[in-house]
């Protein structure tokens, strides 16, 4: 991605994409360049990305670590999470 406008015109945004083995993209995430990215929480989204696809029907919520929890969705879990 690039920007177009303003002061940065022509420079390259920072961006990290977690893609399948079969290509379907997993997560997007997508910075400005005076915003910094963290390694440990694209560790994290890419060990929940092969964790649902080893574990269908199950997802992981939010800041969910390797070996946590996870949640089965249902309707029970609307406004409880």
């Amino acid at each position: 991605m690039l920007i177009t406008e303003g002061e940065d015109t022509g420079l390259a945004l920072r961006g990290t994409f977690v893609i399948d083995p079969e290509g379907r993209i997993k997560t997007i995430e997508v910075h400005d360049n005076g915003i910094g990215r963290d390694a440990k929480e694209t560790l994290r989204r890419l060990k929940a990305a092969q964790y649902v696809a080893a574990h269908p029907g199950e997802v992981c919520p939010a800041k969910w670590e390797q070996g946590a929890e996870t949640l089965k969705p249902s309707l029970d879990l609307v406004g409880k999470i």
